[in-house]
């Protein structure tokens, strides 16, 4: 059978007939954007994550840049990212004057350690990006402890959990992505900044708003990055199913490790103290080109994510000319990511796992 690397429709077609009452509410308000829908869902993705505030911006990638700035990271300042993640979580800072400055990862964890973070930091540090890649956690609490305000990218993490803590809630602010094949995905592009600072969220509020705090006095160059009504109106359908859906997730990775994929490649470790929700399920093994050529022929999604890490890429290179990153060759060198959604079935699960031992053999 054919398996899709994504399936964000299978979840989402039990709740289409809320869908579209959702959109039709907004149809008939004639309000689009920043409106009722919008100011409930922030509310209720405040209290989902346990922070005070959220704010809906236009995407994941402006939400970094536009918590960045209500940080005061400005020209002259330096900002810690790793560099084996998406591109947007380092093309986001340049925007705010400050320089990027790139950390390593733990290429079992796809994550930054303390100790990655802790080599790379300088007196211009102004604040570090920890990415919770692939929906593993990220060490918040001990990269704080360095000193250094943390931006949570939680892009592809929203209901993963560091102890009795959800992603977004860990650091000094958070950023999220709803791109359609998230854990929470909207129908289209939206992102939200989550953090328990009034004072952040106000600068966050103001910046989203082309700088701007009552509409009509512009204290900032800021930017047009709202969420609108209909995104926000059809996330609200989909969040009270984030929980169900993340366990299912989990369920499925399990289901990997029951069915042998563990004798095959390297399975990801979750963190020390994590509980991802895995939005990708990415494993390691050398020439994973060919073993994804291999699955795409049997009908099975599979794909490479970041083999040319953010500091290698053209537009970054000057900025990383000079980064030792050993960890983060290795997991661009050998990273695979298989078939992972919330509707995985175990049948699903055997044929890919048949479909890698076939290829590898």
């Amino acid at each position: 059978m054919a398996v899709p690397l994504f399936d964000p429709a299978t979840p989402r077609a039990a709740l289409r007939e809320e869908l579209a009452a959702a959109l039709t509410r907004v149809l008939d308000d004639g309000r689009y954007v920043l409106g009722p829908e919008v100011d409930a869902f922030e509310a209720e993705l405040a209290r989902w994550l346990g922070v005070r505030h959220v704010a809906g911006v236009a995407n994941g990638t402006e939400a970094i840049t536009i918590a960045l700035r209500a940080l005061g990271v400005g020209p002259g300042d330096e900002v810690v990212v790793p560099s084996f993640t998406f591109y947007a979580s380092a093309e986001a800072i340049p925007p705010t004057g400050a320089t990027p400055v790139f950390c390593d990862v733990d290429p079992r964890t796809f994550v930054a350690t303390p100790d990655a973070v802790r080599a790379v930091l300088t007196p211009r540090t102004k604040a570090v990006v920890l990415v919770h890649l692939f929906g593993n956690v990220a060490p918040v609490a001990e990269v704080q402890a360095l000193g250094v305000p943390v931006v949570e990218d939680a892009a592809q993490a929203i209901g993963s959990r560091a102890g009795d803590a959800l992603t977004g809630a860990l650091g000094t602010i958070a950023t999220f992505s709803f791109y359609p094949s998230k854990n929470l995905g909207g129908l289209g592009d939206g992102g939200a900044v989550a953090t328990g600072d009034a004072r952040l969220d106000e600068r966050v509020r103001t910046l989203r708003f082309h700088g701007s705090p009552d509409k009509e006095t512009f204290t900032d160059v800021g930017y047009n990055s709202r969420l609108d009504e209909l995104q926000a109106a059809a996330l609200r359908v989909q969040l009270p199913h984030v929980h169900a859906w993340c366990d299912a997730r989990r369920a499925a990775a399990r289901m990997y490790g029951d069915a042998g994929l563990g004798e095959l490649c390297a399975l990801p470790v979750p963190a020390a103290g994590a509980d991802p929700a895995w939005n990708l399920y990415v494993v390691r093994r050398e020439r994973p080109e060919q073993l994804a050529a291999a699955l795409r022929d049997a009908g099975i999604g599979a794909r490479t994510y970041y083999s040319v890490p953010a500091h290698r890429q053209p537009a970054l290179a000057a900025y990383g000319r000079e980064a030792v990153l050993p960890g983060t060759d290795e997991a661009a060198r050998t990273h695979l990511a298989l078939p992972m959604s919330a509707a995985l079935a175990r049948a699903q699960v055997d044929e890919v796992v048949a479909a890698v031992r076939a290829a590898v053999r």
